[in-house]
C-alpha cells in the first residue's frame, strides 16, 4: 500500500515526544509498504529543517517537513495560525502524492483539511485518527473563546468524521464520545503504544543524581502546564516537605515551567525538581527507577477520554501509575491492579495518599510485575502496528470492520 500520514507532531525516539507515528510507520515500511509522513517542526521533536520544505528519509519513512514551528509556549492565536498554515500548505501534498489511503491525525482538527482534499478531490480512502476531542480540547484550553468559531469548529469536526472511511480513536472514551455525541460508529480504538525494547529493558549503569538517589521518586514526564495540573504537583511537594524520603520530579517543558522553578527557589523545597526535556532513550532510566509515575490531568470530563503516552511507557517500565481522571484509565488501572486513581485537586489529600503508600512496602513488587505484564500484552508497538495495518488494508479493500482483535478493544480495558 501507499500510505500518506498527515501529522504535525512527528518525532523519533531521539526527540522528547511520543513516537506513535514513527513506530507504526517504521513497521509498515519494513513490511514493504510505502509510507510518507507530512509534518511540521514541533519544539519537542528532533526534526530539523533548513528550507521551507524539506524531505528526509528516516528509517524507511519518507518525511515531508514543512518549516512551521509549533511550541506549547506560543500564544493560542499564534498556534491557530500555524495549524491553519500547515493545513493549507499540506493540502498540496494531499492533491499530488500518490496514495491508496490517507491518514489525517488530529488534533488539531485542521489537519482534516488535507484529509478532505485527498478524499473528495482525489478520491483517496480516508482514515481520520482522533488523538483527542477537538475542538473540545481547544475550547477547554481557552483557545477558541468565540461562540461562532466554536460552532464552525464543531461543524467541521462532523464533516471529518462523515468523510472518513474509518475513524481510529486513541482510547475507548474517545470512540464512545464520537459515537454518542456525533452518531458515527464506523470506528475502532487503537491506543498509544510503547517501545518494549526501550522501556521494558532494564537500563544498566545509569544511576540517578545524588538528590534523587535512595528516594521514593514520583515522576512526571511531559508538558508542564495547566491541563496537566502541574501546580498540583508543586503544592503536593510543599505538603510533603517534612517527608525527606519522597520527592517529586518533573521532566519536560511548558507554559508553567519557569513559574514553578521560581516558586521552587523561593520556597527552597528540597523535594521538588524540574529537569529539562530529554530524549526518550535518556528519560527511560528515570522512569524505570521511579517509585511511582503520575499522570495528573486537570479535573475535566473531557480529559477522562485521554490516552497519554506516558501511561503506557510507565507501565512498560514496571512503574505503577497514579492518575486523576474518572474515565477508561481509572477502569483500566482497577481491573489490572497496576496503579491508583486520585480523584481530587487537593494537594494535601494527594500528599496523604503518597505517605500511606510510602509507609506500606508490601504493595509495590506485585504491582510492578502486573504493570509490566499488561504493557507487554496490550501496548506492544509491534502488535498495535499490525492491528493498524490490518485496518488500513481493510479500508483499501472496502472490507467491513468486524469485531475481531482490531476492533473489539474492550479486552484491553477489562482484560
Amino acid at each position: 500500500m501507499k500510505i500518506v500520514y498527515f501529522y504535525q507532531y512527528f518525532s523519533t525516539p531521539k526527540g522528547s515526544w511520543g513516537t506513535r507515528v514513527y513506530d507504526f510507520a517504521k513497521q509498515w515500511a519494513e513490511r514493504g509498504h510505502s509510507v510518507t509522513v507530512v509534518t511540521s517542526l514541533y519544539a519537542k521533536s528532533d526534526l530539523k529543517a533548513s528550507r521551507w520544505t524539506e524531505e528526509q528519509t528516516i528509517d524507511g519513512i519518507r518525511v515531508k517537513i514543512l518549516n512551521l514551528r509549533i511550541d506549547n509556549k506560543q500564544s493560542p492565536l499564534r498556534r491557530i495560525w500555524t495549524f491553519l498554515a500547515f493545513s493549507i500548505w499540506s493540502s498540496w501534498y494531499a492533491l499530488t502524492l500518490p496514495a491508496d489511503v490517507v491518514v489525517a491525525s488530529s488534533g488539531p482538527i485542521t489537519v482534516g483539511i488535507p484529509g478532505l482534499m485527498a478524499r473528495y478531490l482525489r478520491g483517496r480512502k480516508l482514515v481520520f485518527e482522533a488523538r483527542d476531542l477537538w475542538p473540545d480540547t481547544a475550547i477547554l484550553m481557552g483557545a477558541l473563546p468565540n461562540p461562532v468559531v466554536q460552532k464552525l469548529a464543531y461543524w467541521f469536526e462532523r464533516q471529518c468524521y462523515r468523510a472518513a472511511h474509518l475513524i481510529v480513536a486513541l482510547s475507548p472514551g474517545i470512540q464512545q464520545n464520537i459515537a454518542l455525541r456525533c452518531g458515527f460508529t464506523h470506528s475502532i480504538s487503537i491506543p498509544n503504544a510503547t517501545n518494549l525494547d526501550l522501556f521494558g529493558t532494564p537500563v544498566a549503569n545509569v544511576p540517578l543524581p545524588a538528590s534523587l538517589s535512595g528516594k521514593k521518586v514520583v515522576i512526571y514526564t511531559g508538558n508542564i502546564g495547566a491541563v496537566n495540573n502541574s501546580t498540583l504537583l508543586f503544592e503536593t511537594a510543599k505538603a510533603l516537605r517534612q517527608r525527606t524520603d519522597i520527592v517529586l520530579l518533573l521532566i519536560g517543558d511548558g507554559q508553567q515551567k519557569q513559574e514553578l522553578l521560581a516558586k521552587q527557589q523561593q520556597d527552597a523545597l528540597p523535594n521538588f525538581f524540574i529537569y529539562d526535556l530529554m530524549p526518550k532513550n535518556e528519560v527511560v532510566a528515570y522512569v524505570q527507577q521511579a517509585w511511582l509515575a503520575i499522570v495528573p490531568l486537570k479535573r475535566a470530563p473531557l480529559l477522562d477520554t485521554s490516552s497519554p503516552n506516558k501511561l503506557m511507557e510507565a507501565l512498560a517500565a514496571g512503574t505503577p501509575v497514579i492518575q486523576t481522571t474518572d474515565g477508561w484509565i481509572k477502569t483500566f488501572l482497577e481491573e489490572h491492579q497496576c496503579g491508583f486513581t486520585f480523584s481530587s485537586d487537593d494537594p494535601a489529600a494527594l500528599a496523604a495518599l503518597l505517605i500511606s503508600l510510602a509507609d506500606d512496602p508490601t504493595w509495590r513488587p506485585a504491582m510492578s510485575l502486573r504493570a509490566a505484564a499488561v504493557a507487554r500484552r496490550l501496548f506492544d508497538k509491534n502488535q498495535l502496528a499490525t492491528d493498524y495495518l490490518t485496518a488500513l488494508s481493510n479500508v483499501c479493500q472496502s472490507k467491513p470492520h468486524s469485531t475481531d482483535r482490531v476492533t473489539d478493544r474492550t479486552q484491553w480495558i477489562s482484560g
